[in-house]
């Protein structure tokens, strides 16, 4: 769930056309979205809080060890007070996501940010569901870090208020201390505090003859799928192989089960339960994920596998997780559109420039 765009919102982004590519993009960041909100609820709900904890923290350090410094000078944080340019380095980096946030200056040693509800990470009221070590993995894994990583053992981060604690939304300040600090004291949890008022007009801008409507719409497609990638990885790093392909093949099934209908409309597909339909419908999604598709009547396969673009070589059995995972949503997508129809994998990918192929027929296996 995103907030209503300001008016003023040079980054704001309306709902695309339906069928546009522009919709396409924003169909993915809004189904990947999803099915990280639905890994999380899936992980607390059948291996405990604390796990989700656990799961949360590995997420956010390893997101913060692979993205932090490589962005951070390109976001023009460079030359600025190390509280002020982590304050801004979190408020551009998360505006370019899509996700709503505030940025308070209050001195050199001191900056606030603020995520409003209703929280982009948490979609709708799935945040009812999700406990508070999750917040806390993540404020750990990531916020407790930056000081470590920009070598100024002074900087900490602040937690006044947390996501799921019916408070102002997440909200903090980096704060420059007279002292080094212990690890313990790298994040603190404090109450009574809170930022100044947000002003958007004094907020620092990111150049929009750079940050373009596509380059933005491309970004928030990643961003959300790099939640969902990594987040698989994670998984199998935490719970081994078997556990994380069950949790991430169910969650996948259920979360391409509810939003299937919502990506025909995005992508601007009437209602047709006909094979060519579906095949119609993987060819918009190859396409928004920037992979190139090709089919015939009961085949369908596409050049490249975007989802894993960027992740290291990993070892087969993590693959062929993530592999399972992904392809899960679309036969999930699948079952809404025909429970006649099977989805069968012909070819599976070992790596981002692989080809993949599926048939899809009857499900009794007879051919379409």
């Amino acid at each position: 769930m995103s907030a209503p765009q300001r008016s003023d919102d040079p980054l704001a982004i309306p709902q695309a056309e339906p069928g546009t590519m522009e919709a396409g993009w924003q169909a993915l960041a809004h189904l990947y979205h999803c099915y990280f909100t639905g890994l999380i609820l899936q992980m607390a709900l059948k291996h405990g809080a604390a796990a989700a904890g656990e799961w949360s923290f590995r997420y956010f350090r390893r997101q913060h060890h692979e993205k932090f410094l490589s962005s951070f000078e390109k976001l023009g944080n460079a030359n600025l007070p190390d509280a002020v340019a982590a304050a801004r380095y979190h408020y551009f980096s998360n505006r370019i996501g899509g996700v709503e946030v505030e940025y308070m200056y209050e001195s050199d040693r001191k900056a606030w940010i603020r995520f409003p509800h209703p929280r982009w990470i948490y979609d709708g009221t799935a945040i009812c569901g999700v406990p508070v070590e999750v917040g806390q993995g993540f404020i750990d894994g990531w916020y407790g870090q930056n000081g470590v990583t920009l070598n100024n053992p002074r900087l900490g981060w602040v937690c006044t208020s947390q996501d799921c604690t019916a408070e102002i939304g997440y909200t903090g300040y980096f704060m420059e201390y007279d002292h080094d600090l212990s690890e313990g004291e790298r994040v603190r949890y404090v109450s009574g505090e809170a930022p100044p008022p947000f002003d958007a007009a004094a907020a620092p801008m990111l150049d929009t003859s750079i940050w373009t409507p596509e380059r933005l719409g491309k970004a928030r497609r990643n961003y959300a799928m790099d939640y969902v990638k990594w987040g698989l990885f994670e998984l199998v790093d935490q719970l081994g192989v078997a556990p994380a392909r069950e949790l991430a093949v169910h969650t996948a099934a259920l979360t391409g089960r509810q939003f299937y209908r919502d990506l025909q409309l995005r992508l601007g597909l009437e209602r047709d339960d006909s094979a060519a339909a579906f095949i119609q419908f993987m060819e918009r999604i190859a396409d928004a994920h920037g992979d190139a598709p090709s089919c015939d009547d009961a085949r369908f396969s596409q050049t490249g596998w975007r989802f894993v673009r960027g992740m290291p070589e990993m070892p087969a059995e993590t693959t062929d997780v993530l592999f399972d995972g992904w392809n899960e949503l679309w036969r999930g997508c699948l079952s809404v559109h025909n429970r006649f129809l099977a989805w069968e994998t012909a070819s599976r990918p070992n790596s981002a420039n692989s080809n993949i192929e599926w048939q899809i027929g009857k499900a009794d296996g007879t051919g379409s």
